[in-house]
């Protein structure tokens, strides 16, 4: 400072050097294709940090309902016969596994991530590589992001999905901040096709298997679970009428299912304050049909989002046929059911789970229960990203993710022996090696490895190890930038050289470093003979030499007995 003026003047001088601040190392991105994209939606994709269940579901929805096949049969107590539930089926092998996968998570321990959707139920035709393509490159513009978990990729063909995790190995090396959690698929439980084709910068990335049979229970909608079988059967009662109006240059078309001769009425009413009145009891509604209608559809999803198959809401351009009633009072159209042409009545109605509900009780509430009891089969890179977080905000990132019980967990898929772990865990051709998830009588389902893909290399073997670097990495740089352009003399040298000399020998004290005292746990240097000669000082270049000692994980104890002679 310049002084000019007569006067006191005050000075503060810094005698401590900045400080590290540790980044966040549990900070997962899901992958996958959601019910609903909120926000900016740039390329297809939607990207959006969320802390709980309820917030996904504000932004994102819920789970696509899973279609379900119920058979019943007939069954005979004395003299009264009764129909049953025979066997409830999924009517496909496929589901979106998003919103499963964050359930999944968040019951496992999780907290704050990152969804990244790559796109929605009903505007998928089938999942594609692209998509997730396109998903991981707008996630690669993220910076908090510490995991990657590839939630609906296990649906891909298995080519897709081998070349999708070698994409996410190449981010994660280039960002140098992230490390990813692949699954590998049902169809390869020795992972040979895995290890075949997935390589690049193994030491990012980490594979599980079994998938899981979870807690979890399927989303469905009773009018899209279907009934087939004895006693399974309807009248003409349940005959479909629709109902046709027009809307401005936009109609509505719903289905009447209840009983032919109620003729109920549906009320559309324009103007500043839009109303439907319907008797949501009678009638169904169907998908959506015209993208241009969408405003009608919102403000019919809030009148009635108790409705089971509201999302389908059907809004298009009238056709012929109508019957549109003008009403004696108030402004809009009364629309009506359109008789039956010649007298003949429509066909029966499907029989599903909602159109036995008020006449079949019993066998509606046996078919419910039959319906939970099937279990959400998941890929366990959610579940293992809940305990990378738990993990690390109980014990730190330097705990070895493994010895672990899953939440939510039934059981694997698959039973994995201490001779199938042999080869799961080291392989020798080409060191990628396989954690494994098994169950244990009194223990339940536990994480049981902890190696990274390069499961040969002595200084990234370790899960921990890896990620402990990483967060080591990041926070130091990213509190490093203090000193650039800053004088490049030993003045600046001291001060990075104490700042990260005190953040190592705080993890020190955490554990996170192994050594009796600091100078065996960690070293750093930086100067002029040290690290740095006269012409990198010229060029113009600080560099910094730190060398840390991780703890690593008691992988395999061994206890030696032996015989001792008596002595006395």
């Amino acid at each position: 400072m310049e002084y000019k003026t007569p006067g006191v003047y005050v000075e503060e001088i810094s005698t401590l050097p900045p400080s590290v601040a540790s980044v966040a190392t549990a900070v997962p991105a899901f992958v996958g294709y959601t019910q609903l994209q909120p926000g900016k939606v740039e390329n297809g994709i939607a990207i959006e940090r969320i802390n709980s269940m309820l917030e996904y579901e504000s932004l994102f929805g819920k789970a696509q309902p899973k279609g379900i096949s119920i058979t019943t049969k007939t069954a005979t107590a004395g003299k009264v016969e009764a129909q049953v539930v025979d066997s409830v089926d999924l009517a496909d092998s496929n589901t979106y596994l998003m919103y499963y996968c964050l359930k999944h998570y968040f019951a496992n321990g999780g907290g704050p991530c990152y969804v990244v959707s790559v796109g929605t139920y009903q505007g998928t035709a089938a999942w594609q590589k692209d998509d997730f393509s396109n998903g991981l490159a707008r996630l690669k513009r993220e910076d908090e992001p510490t995991l990657i978990v590839l939630a609906d990729a296990v649906n891909l063909d298995a080519d897709d999905y081998h070349q999708l995790c070698n994409e996410s190995l190449t981010q994660c090396s280039a960002t140098g901040d992230r490390f990813a959690i692949f699954d590998v698929l049902p169809d390869d439980p020795e992972a040979a096709e895995f290890r075949n084709k997935v390589a690049g910068d193994l030491k990012y990335g980490a594979a599980y298997l079994p998938h899981l049979v979870t807690t979890l229970n399927y989303d469905f909608d009773e009018s899209k679970v279907s009934i087939s079988g004895p006693g399974a059967t309807t009248t003409g009662n349940n005959s479909e009428t629709t109902f046709t109006g027009t809307f401005g240059d936009k109609g509505i078309v719903v289905t009447f299912i209840g009983k032919a001769n109620d003729s109920p009425k549906v009320s559309v009413k324009q103007g500043k304050d839009f109303d439907i009145a319907i008797d949501e009891q009678l009638l169904k509604i169907t998908k959506i049909a015209d993208e241009n209608g969408a405003d009608v559809v919102d403000l019919f999803n809030l009148k009635f989002p108790t409705e089971a198959d509201r999302a389908g809401f059907s809004v298009k351009a009238a056709g012929d046929g109508s019957k549109a009633v003008p009403k004696t009072t108030g402004s809009g159209t009364e629309l009506e059911s359109t008789p039956p042409v010649d007298g003949i009545e429509p066909p029966n109605s499907a029989v599903t789970l909602a159109s036995i509900r008020e006449t079949q009780t019993a066998l509606y509430n046996e078919a419910k229960a039959a319906i939970s009891k099937l279990r959400v089969v998941l890929p366990p890179s959610a579940a293992v990203a809940g305990v990378y977080a738990r993990v690390d905000r109980e014990r730190g990132v330097w705990k070895a993710p493994a010895n672990v019980s899953l939440a939510a967990v039934i059981e694997p898929t698959i039973r994995v022996t201490d001779n199938d772990q042999d080869r799961l865990n080291v392989d020798p051709n080409a060191g990628k090696s396989i954690n494994a998830i098994r169950s244990f009588t009194g223990k339940g389902t536990l994480v049981w490895g902890a190696r990274t893909l390069a499961g040969n290399d002595n200084e990234w073997r370790y899960v921990n190890v890896r990620r402990l670097f990483n967060m080591i990495e990041e926070s130091v740089q990213k509190s490093t930038a203090f000193a650039v352009f800053e004088a490049n003399t030993a003045t600046t040298w001291l001060k990075v050289k104490g700042m990260i000399e005190s953040y190592l020998y705080s993890l020190w004290e955490q554990g996170a470093l192994a050594g009796p005292t600091p100078d065996a746990a960690y070293f750093v240097q930086v100067g002029l003979g040290k690290t740095m000669t006269a012409q990198d000082i010229l060029e113009g270049k600080m560099i910094v030499e730190i060398g840390v000692a991780a703890v690593r994980p008691a992988e395999f104890i061994i206890l030696r007995f032996s015989h001792k002679l008596q002595e006395a």
